[in-house]
């Protein structure tokens, strides 16, 4: 559809110039059309013998009295030979004034009306061919019935000094064939209608202005030129349009549709994110003319590009200084020089996401701390070669940082924790999940008044009482995740219900509670709204019953695999409780298949397929 579109509004284009090129062409011609004459005057020849004959038929043109020596001139064969010469620009070199007689456009001969038969251009024909009308000037004759066959004027008013010639001599068989089957078509000669039954033509020294009226396109055409497009939209709107398009729409789609798109796609604003994850094509090469075309870029993923390599990413961080965010989640292949290198060419550097790249080493990270204090973002999660050393120098460097994530980094200590806490204090997301982290590490970050969010799963030597301390001096807490460590209680879950006041998330899978602390959140916590207590053992119908009965706030609770909570137990609380949304595995395959259902998704199709 859009690619339809786009070739009319093409279309429409070419025939606006198309237009435009042929009213300049024709300004100054005897009929402003595509006449003979004209095709003589403005033809393009390098032959020069034939110059002083023109000048003489000139003369011997604007000597003759009546419209019917002016046309038995024009086409009698000694000057019809000179006019088809090799030179068909005789005229150009003749002054207007020998050429522009007026007596050709003014005066009524009905006498020679039965002979404009034989004015048609008889270089290719003896008889009259129909073909597509086209703008014609309002003359003072009165059109006879025409001897060929042509059809007469809709009405006895209409006024044309000649009948409508064929497409010229320079006119591709293709379109003398077209012309015709229009004519098959029901187009007629084109006949202008006048307002009266006479109109006279004004003429200078330099030739006829005439009035113009637009024939109606028949056929085709005329639905191609009156269909809207949508590239008659202004470029700022389909801008506007292409932005909620990502870069691979763009780049597969939108800009395959017409080379206006294509323009359009290149605009400086798509450019200054680039999403490219997922793309097995990237390479070296395609960054490099990326960086060196686009040198505005301020966000760039390549995350699961496996072609990259060290030497693409340099090259995009050395065209691209302004570079804010970098992401390359699982590139593998990557290794410290291309983190290096952006550190040391993007100064105005905020995030950075590189997890799981196993060549990462502390080296990068000194230098991402001695370069980008603007630092704001860092992910690091499943970097075994990163330890305490790079972390440390990490966060003495950027003491604007305000997310911290780590993942199974077995090298990351307390130290790191440590350091975080003291030299980054605007910190609000902190996750150390399987780490070498313990409660002597934790306990710094105490320190952190502005801290939202905390995960500290599967921390092995974690206390509850740690964790109480936490939540008691971090006020602004908003999402605690606990999964995976036995050592919280039912004792603890109470203290973070009662100390929690910002606190609205509460993850405890596979935690060591029971229904009471199900019941300590219902009964005192007035802003958690998501409880997952998935994987314990412990839970029964009594502890799902009361929170929900209780609870003001709670919107979600997690029961995955709570084998002592029946299913009946559900199915009443799911009607009782509809603003509650409980997760358990027959519950979540309800909810599947209600969406399914939604989008149209058949199963008796489904089967037959």
């Amino acid at each position: 559809m859009g690619h339809l579109l786009s070739k009319n509004g093409n279309r429409l284009k070419k025939k606006k110039k198309r237009k435009a090129q042929k009213k300049s062409k024709w300004r100054d011609c005897f009929l402003q059309g595509p006449c003979m004459l004209c095709f003589i005057v403005h033809g393009n020849s390098d032959d020069e013998r034939l110059e002083s004959s023109a000048a003489r038929l000139a003369e011997r043109y604007t000597a003759l009295s009546s419209p019917e020596d002016c046309a038995r001139f024009l086409l009698s064969p000694p000057e019809l030979a000179i006019w088809e010469g090799p030179g068909k620009s005789l005229l150009s070199a003749v002054p207007a004034k020998l050429i522009a007689p007026p007596v050709l456009f003014c005066g009524t001969v009905p006498s020679v009306a039965a002979d404009y038969s034989d004015m048609v251009c008889k270089r290719k024909c003896g008889e009259l061919r129909r073909s597509a009308p086209c703008k014609q000037p309002r003359c003072a004759f009165q059109e006879a019935p025409d001897s060929t066959g042509v059809r007469d004027a809709p009405s006895a008013t209409a006024h044309c000094h000649l009948p409508h010639c064929p497409l010229p001599s320079s006119s591709s068989p293709s379109e003398l064939e077209a012309g015709h089957s229009a004519g098959d078509a029901g187009g007629t000669v084109a006949v202008l209608q006048g307002g009266g039954s006479s109109s006279s033509a004004s003429s200078s020294s330099s030739g006829c202005n005439h009035e113009y009226v637009d024939t109606p396109l028949e056929g085709r055409d005329l639905e191609v030129a009156d269909t809207p497009s949508i590239n008659h939209l202004p470029s700022s709107i389909l801008l506007k349009v292409f932005s909620h398009l990502s870069v691979k729409e763009r780049c597969l789609g939108v800009s395959l549709v017409c080379r206006y798109w294509r323009d359009l796609c290149l605009d400086f604003q798509f450019w200054k994110q680039i999403d490219l994850s997922g793309f097995q094509q990237v390479t070296d090469d395609l960054l490099v003319k990326i960086a060196s075309r686009r040198q505005n870029v301020m966000e760039i993923n390549i995350s699961d590009c496996r072609k990259v390599q060290d030497g693409g990413v340099r090259a995009l961080a050395q065209h691209c200084p302004g570079l804010l965010r970098y992401t390359a989640y699982r590139c593998k292949q990557l290794s410290d020089a291309s983190l290096s290198a952006v550190a040391a060419h993007c100064p105005l550097l905020q995030k950075v996401h590189v997890g799981n790249q196993d060549k990462l080493t502390d080296g990068a990270l000194r230098k991402l701390g001695e370069c980008c204090s603007q630092l704001r973002d860092v992910h690091l999660g499943q970097c075994y070669g990163v330890s305490d050393d790079g972390m440390v120098a990490l966060a003495k460097g950027c003491p604007k940082l305000q997310k911290i994530y780590m993942q199974e980094n077995k090298l990351v200590t307390d130290k790191s924790v440590q350091a975080f806490a003291e030299h980054c204090p605007q910190l609000q997301f902190v996750g150390f999940m399987g780490c070498s982290v313990t409660s002597l590490g934790v306990i710094h970050l105490t320190r952190l008044k502005n801290l939202s969010s905390l995960d500290l799963r599967h921390i092995s030597e974690l206390s509850s009482e740690t964790v109480m301390e936490v939540v008691r001096s971090c006020r602004s807490l908003s999402s605690l995740n606990l999964c995976l460590n036995w050592s919280i209680n039912d004792r603890c879950v109470e203290i973070i219900a009662k100390e929690g006041r910002s606190l609205k998330e509460l993850y405890l899978v596979s935690c060591k509670i029971t229904d009471y602390a199900l019941i300590a959140i219902g009964q005192y916590s007035n802003t958690i709204e998501t409880v997952d207590a998935g994987w314990c053992k412990e839970i029964t119908d009594q502890g799902a019953t009361q929170i929900a009965q209780s609870s003001k706030s709670l919107r979600y609770l997690g029961l995955m695999r709570c084998d002592k909570v029946n299913e009946e137990t559900v199915e009443r609380l799911v009607q009782q409780y509809p603003h509650i949304v409980f997760s358990t595995v027959m519950q979540d395959c309800k909810r599947t298949l209600e969406r399914a259902y939604q989008m149209g998704w058949n199963p008796s199709s489904s089967t037959a397929s």
